[in-house]
């Protein structure tokens, strides 16, 4: 049931992103392992689409904030107000509290505002004036960011940068998908008669159900091996976390379960990997001036831990 509603998510998406195989299938498998997506990449590659394709997909209410400057936590979280009518406060809520939630550029916001997220985040509530909200499920944050441009930007502090699940980059089109982009959108944009091919309900099912497939011992071991000779890399200062550890294993699963098993594979983890770790680790002074770049590193480390095998 979870391969064939991901297959009929990831070509409805594809109606309005053409290609891209990997990037939606690693999108579906960070919604079914409950995590949140820090996409990267230069303008004009998709990623707003991207995340209003899937919110429309999986029948998801879908907000956009527009991260600037002089953006609020309360104009991300809502506010109480004092109601003169009824002579008393009410909570006006902001735009966290939806399913599918575009943080557009997150970096240009003020630390402060940004730290609005982590609790989102985290434990999936908001705090207004003492009073907890409970935040709607599924609940997906997707965060962009332009890698090029750092005039006017705050850099993510590594508590919040920890929390997404995965970093991707969408990438330019191939020269057949650039083309086919055209013909497709040479009349009609697609995204207007996008329809949903689930439900929430459905999205929630599948993400319990995703929790059940089967990890070896052997593969679990595998994982917390990748994750710890992060840690003692000697070309790395910041290893990844604990919270890697369980994303590497969750992501896993999900990534197994797309692809129509009930047990997750030692190249499950593998392929998993980049985007769950490269953001993660922070390379040490040396190394950056050298050039060396996180991705590598990730690569590395993946093609010298050894892989379990069948006995």
């Amino acid at each position: 049931m979870i391969a064939e509603t991901a297959r009929r998510v990831r070509e409805n998406v594809q109606r309005v992103i053409i290609g891209k195989d990997e990037v939606i299938n690693l999108v579906l498998a960070a919604v079914l392992s409950e995590g949140h997506i820090l996409l990267e990449d230069v303008p004009g590659t998709g990623k707003t689409t991207l995340a209003k394709a899937l919110a429309t997909s999986l029948g998801c209410e879908f907000r956009r904030i527009q991260f600037t400057p002089d953006l609020l936590p309360s104009d991300v979280t809502g506010i109480n107000y004092f109601n003169q009518k009824r002579q008393e406060f009410e909570y006006r809520p902001g735009p966290i509290l939806s399913q599918v939630v575009l943080a557009d550029e997150i970096n240009r916001a003020t630390p402060r505002t940004q730290s609005a997220l982590l609790e989102a985040m985290q434990e999936r509530q908001v705090t207004v004036d003492l009073e907890t909200k409970k935040l709607p499920r599924p609940f997906l944050v997707i965060a962009t960011q332009n890698p090029i441009e750092l005039e006017g930007t705050f850099p993510l502090p590594e508590a919040q940068i920890d929390r997404f699940l995965m970093r991707i980059d969408i990438g330019y089109p191939s020269l057949d998908e650039e083309r086919d982009l055209l013909t497709r959108f040479r009349t009609d944009d697609p995204m207007e008669t996008l329809a949903p091919v689930t439900e929430p309900e459905t999205v929630q099912q599948m993400i319990r159900d995703v929790r059940a497939i089967r990890v070896e011992q052997s593969v679990h071991n595998y994982i917390v091996d990748v994750i710890r000779t992060t840690r003692a890399h000697h070309e790395v200062d910041l290893g990844a976390s604990p919270r890697a550890t369980l994303a590497l294993y969750r992501s896993s699963q999900a990534w197994a379960a797309i692809q129509g098993r009930d047990f997750v594979l030692p190249d499950d983890v593998k392929r998993l990997a980049p985007a769950v770790m490269t953001h993660r680790i922070m390379l040490s002074p040396q190394m950056r001036l050298r050039g060396r770049k996180p991705e590598e590193i990730v690569a590395d480390i993946v093609n010298t831990v050894p892989v379990p095998v069948e006995a």
